[in-house]
């Protein structure tokens, strides 16, 4: 079945489309046996236009297009009593309609919607008695069946898009973490401040946090993937706490920074190096903590408690050797970079049963 999407897509044959043509089809039939209208062009029309993407789309554009419509219909039922046809009655009604939506403050597509219901209502209502109530009628009739066809029929699921993005951030997340490190070996030569990659981690979660609204989106007034929206939430709390991370690399990055800047003869080459390793080991835990966000399988719980464990151990261990250092403002600057690794391994730490049931016990 994929296989067959993928080649149609190829020659533009979207899933969307097809729905898109196929609503517009049955809306011209419903519309064609009820109301007996030889041409139920508006039924067509709305639904074309109602097909989104989720069906919280199809919602907005359908409420938007017969708001429009009714709105159009009124003002041309009032004004057509004192104009007829023409470029100066076409100008007037345009104007005063777009004039009111506008001073209502309501949505620009219902601004033109009512512009357009307005003309074609001024044009073809005085030939024909009860020619403005099928026009909405119809617009209903497109809408409401474009809306169940796009609930219906295969609706879209970005859940999956959700955790590939979560993979994608976490991946990110640690690979920008290692990269930090290298800022321990420009230290008073050829600077560098890993605001690039800090920036491109920055867009990442950006990106990841638009995907998960539309994620939401597409759950909305969507009654076959109900089931879907405890998976969403609780997708929802990764990207939270993979944001929170990214606020703690974003500090650890100012505070290496401030110690290229300080006395970096103070701190012995041996203690750089367990820096890095625990920044490293850290750096485990994220991808980790991204693999088993997206699959909860036995083997990836395993990989995320052994991160986490030997993260902890490394981080002991820089903790142990403050003591060596002399200088008051690279002792900070350390010690935020270590209250940085430690929060990160706190926010991973959350899908680590063992954790959760020695805490249980504790109490």
């Amino acid at each position: 079945m994929n296989r067959i999407a993928e080649i149609l897509g190829r020659f533009g044959l979207t899933l969307q489309i097809a729905k898109t043509a196929f609503a517009a089809a049955l809306s011209w039939s419903i519309a064609t046996s009820l109301l007996h209208s030889e041409y139920p062009y508006f039924a067509a029309v709305a639904a074309i236009i109602t097909v989104q993407v989720t069906v919280a789309d199809s919602v907005d554009k359908a409420t938007q297009r017969i708001i429009g419509i009714i709105g159009g219909v009124l003002l041309s039922m009032l004004l057509g009593h004192w104009f007829k046809i023409g470029a100066i009655s076409i100008f007037f009604i345009i104007l005063i309609g777009m004039g009111i939506s506008k001073a209502l403050r309501m949505n620009p597509q219902i601004i033109s919607q009512v512009a357009i219901s307005s003309l074609l209502v001024l044009a073809f209502g005085q030939t024909r008695e009860g020619y403005a109530l099928e026009r909405i009628i119809e617009t209903i009739i497109g809408s409401a069946i474009a809306v169940f066809i796009n609930a219906l029929i295969i609706p879209q699921n970005a859940v999956p898009d959700v955790e590939k993005n979560i993979l994608t951030f976490s991946n990110l997340s640690a690979a920008t973490l290692i990269s930090l490190t290298t800022l321990l070996d420009y230290m008073g030569i050829d600077r560098k401040t890993g605001r690039s990659e800090v920036d491109a981690l920055i867009k990442e979660a950006e990106k990841c946090r638009k995907t998960l609204d539309l994620a939401g989106q597409s759950l909305k007034y969507n009654p076959l993937l109900t089931h879907k929206r405890v998976r969403l939430s609780q997708l929802t709390q990764t990207i939270k706490q993979l944001e929170s991370i990214t606020i703690q690399i974003r500090g650890i990055r100012r505070s290496l920074a401030d110690l290229q800047i300080n006395q970096y003869l103070q701190l012995e080459q041996r203690y750089v190096q367990q820096l890095k390793l625990a920044m490293a080991a850290t750096a485990k835990c994220i991808a980790a903590y991204g693999q088993t966000s997206t699959n909860a399988s036995e083997e990836n719980q395993n990989n995320l408690n052994e991160a986490i464990n030997q993260a902890l151990i490394e981080q002991e261990y820089c903790l142990n050797n403050l003591g060596s250092i002399t200088s008051l403002s690279i002792l900070r600057d350390i010690g935020s970079i270590l209250s940085d690794l430690g929060r990160i391994v706190s926010e991973v730490d959350s899908l680590n049963p063992i954790s959760k049931n020695t805490k249980a016990d504790s109490i």
